[in-house]
């Protein structure tokens, strides 16, 4: 099967070792292959049996006690560095949340009063913003008829008819919205509470909690699996961080733009914008496209104003923030995330996408940990 060597009866061990290698670059590919066919099969299976919904509605009636265990999860590592230094766990958990309080009173100082102000002037200017959006079409509409000498009558009578029923939605179902969305956040802002409260009772207690959730576990494998959640603790950590800064950052870089342009209510864009972001590659679409678009709808000024703004924020998002802040984060590859965007936004919507980063590094270090555990690929 093999050449033999002159004068020998030696096997030709550089073509044994070139078979060798073209059969362990199979394996990896049939390894590889295999992970994405589970994760489809996964995907599908939450799908057809609507897991993500019976998920929904656990987390919406226990969300108070998973907005503590995030906290104490988040804020865990800082109390812990207080407690090396000397400081007793009591006295470093009531510092964080001090601090935590202090800020939110900060930011709500700072913000609120201006973001339910402008929140105020985009209701009462939209009714305007829409009659000019449908004048802007008119005028776009008599142009085409103009030039191509072509019949519009019902392209113009579909464009009055969506914009009568916006203007009649407005109108009629403003108040019902606005006290829904009272009601959600006075339900939100109380499930919040609640869940301060659980965090700073789990954190008084971390420690403890997690050393018995490691006694369940054997001791033949306490340790290994000690590690793998140690890594992937910090993996998940260090994107919640990333993401948090990139947010700000974008936040604070896109309000100024915004406002430079001379956009109405530019804290609400500008915030719209960075929480949008979070969706990788898809968000700052979301989040600029409706801005622009409104914009264009104040003045040709303006919008060219905030699309320029926009660009110039995501540029450096793009190349800047992200690379900055987040390239040792993840350590996945960028065909990776769109693969895993793709497969996520399909079975699971919007929030899919949100969670299918994170989800996909952890596969990666559970995978990782099982490759080095039985050497699957060595040499």
């Amino acid at each position: 099967m093999f050449n033999k060597k002159r004068m020998s009866n030696e096997l030709d061990y550089e073509k044994l070792n070139e078979l060798i290698k073209v059969g362990r670059n199979f394996l990896k590919l049939i390894f590889g292959v295999s992970i994405v066919a589970l994760v489809v099969l996964i995907t599908y299976i939450g799908k057809e049996w609507k897991i993500m919904r019976i998920l929904g509605d656990i987390l919406t009636i226990l969300s108070p006690f998973f907005i503590g265990v995030i906290i104490a999860w988040l804020f865990d590592p800082i109390v812990t560095f207080f407690q090396k230094k000397g400081v007793k766990r009591g006295i470093g958990v009531t510092f964080v949340y001090v601090l935590l309080i202090a800020i939110f009173v900060l930011i709500g100082n700072l913000l609120m009063p201006s973001l339910v102000k402008q929140i105020n002037e985009i209701i009462a200017a939209a009714p305007q913003t829409i009659k000019s959006f449908g004048n802007q079409l008119e005028s776009l509409i008599s142009n085409i008829a103009h030039t191509y000498n072509a019949d519009v009558d019902i392209l113009r009578e579909n464009v009055y008819e969506v914009i009568n029923n916006l203007l009649n939605s407005i109108t009629v179902d403003l108040p019902s919205t606005i006290i829904s969305l009272v009601k959600s956040v006075l339900s939100g802002g109380l499930n919040i509470v609640m869940g301060l409260l659980i965090g700073f009772y789990m954190l008084l207690d971390f420690d403890d909690v997690r050393k018995h959730l490691s006694k369940l576990i054997p001791v033949k494998y306490r340790d290994e699996t000690d590690g793998v959640i140690d890594e992937l603790n910090g993996t998940l950590r260090r994107y919640v961080y990333g993401t948090l800064i990139v947010m700000f950052v974008l936040f604070i870089c896109q309000s100024i733009g915004m406002a430079i342009a001379g956009m109405k209510a530019p804290l609400v864009f500008g915030l719209f914008c960075a929480v949008t972001n979070i969706i990788p590659y898809l968000g700052p679409y979301i989040g600029g496209i409706p801005s622009v678009a409104i914009a264009f709808t104040i003045s040709p000024r303006v919008g060219i104003g905030v699309l320029i703004s926009v660009l110039i924020c995501q540029l450096l998002e793009s190349y800047l923030l992200t690379p900055t802040i987040m390239s040792k984060t993840m350590k996945l590859h960028p065909v990776t995330i769109i693969i895993g965007l793709l497969l996520f936004g399909h079975f699971f919507g919007i929030l899919g996408m949100l969670f299918a980063t994170p989800i996909i590094s952890c596969g990666k270090v559970i995978i990782n940990f099982f490759v080095k555990k039985y050497s699957l690929f060595d040499e």
